[in-house]
């Protein structure tokens, strides 16, 4: 795998321009006139009310639906399937249950390249195994790992590709509260690591600001972008942020935002 000042290099930069969503079919207008500039190695959030087309927006950008009216590009380079270089986790870990860990993590590969070269990436997997702590469960079948562990299995799926990109579509949304604090921990130390670009979506107001560097909050549908929050708190940010004096204030800043735009419920 690339060591990480080689993955530091990361230049992915995703631009939105003017997109607009609505579902073949209906008269439902999930997205309107959403522009945004992500720029390299940035941590950013969408957050806002159930169906302001948060996850429409994550799935367009990792092109698994075509807007209706706009564009996105990547490194200028227009969107219209899923992009190299980009990973993606949902709120489910959905791993095969007849593959262990390992062959979880390896499928990407097999899948892309087929199994004689899954095979050589085995120390690769194996490295981001120990990594996220799940050393010694590597053979273990889901059904035999905890909710948490099955998403850090997941995780370790969307890394063997190295991505320079990671979607995350409330990837933690469904663990209990102190499982959810270490995963967003370990996501942050992820981040930083490899210098990746992150687009979380999440229902959320402490983990948006927790991990962010800017906050995107959205209105209720048609989605579009309500307000703008930079999350201007030290890194690495740790449990002890959480009594940083700002970080009440940013998130104070978030929920009022979301208020105008009709609220949102904090997890």
């Amino acid at each position: 795998m690339n060591s990480p000042s080689a993955i530091a290099q990361n230049s992915t930069q995703y631009r939105i321009e003017d997109v607009s969503h609505t579902f073949p079919g209906t008269d439902i207008e999930a997205l309107k006139n959403v522009s945004i500039d992500i720029k390299p190695g940035s941590f950013i959030s969408f957050i806002g009310p159930s169906g302001c087309g948060k996850s429409t927006l994550l799935n367009a950008m990792a092109g698994l639906l075509t807007p209706s009216h706009g564009q996105i590009l990547i490194n200028d380079d227009q969107v219209d399937g899923p992009p190299d270089g980009v990973g993606i986790m949902f709120q489910k870990a959905t791993l095969l249950p007849w593959r262990t860990t390992i062959e979880n993590v390896l499928l990407p590969i097999e899948l892309r390249d087929g199994a004689k070269a899954a095979k050589a990436h085995t120390d690769d997997a194996m490295s981001i195994i120990e990594t996220v702590g799940l050393k010694g469960f590597e053979n273990a079948y889901p059904g035999e790992l905890s909710g948490g562990m099955a998403q850090r299995a997941a995780i370790c799926r969307m890394l063997i590709t190295e991505p320079d990109v990671l979607l995350l579509d409330e990837p933690f949304g469904a663990l209990d509260e102190l499982t959810r604090e270490r995963m967003d921990l370990e996501l942050q130390s992820i981040a930083s690591t490899r210098n990746a670009t992150v687009v979380l979506v999440t229902h959320s107001i402490p983990e948006a600001v927790f991990l962010s560097d800017t906050v995107y909050a959205m209105s209720a549908r048609p989605g579009r972008i309500s307000e703008i929050i930079e999350v201007d708190l030290p890194r690495p940010r740790d449990m002890d942020t959480l009594n940083h004096p700002d970080f009440a204030k940013f998130v104070s800043r978030v929920r009022t935002a979301l208020n105008k735009g009709h609220g949102v419920n904090d997890d």
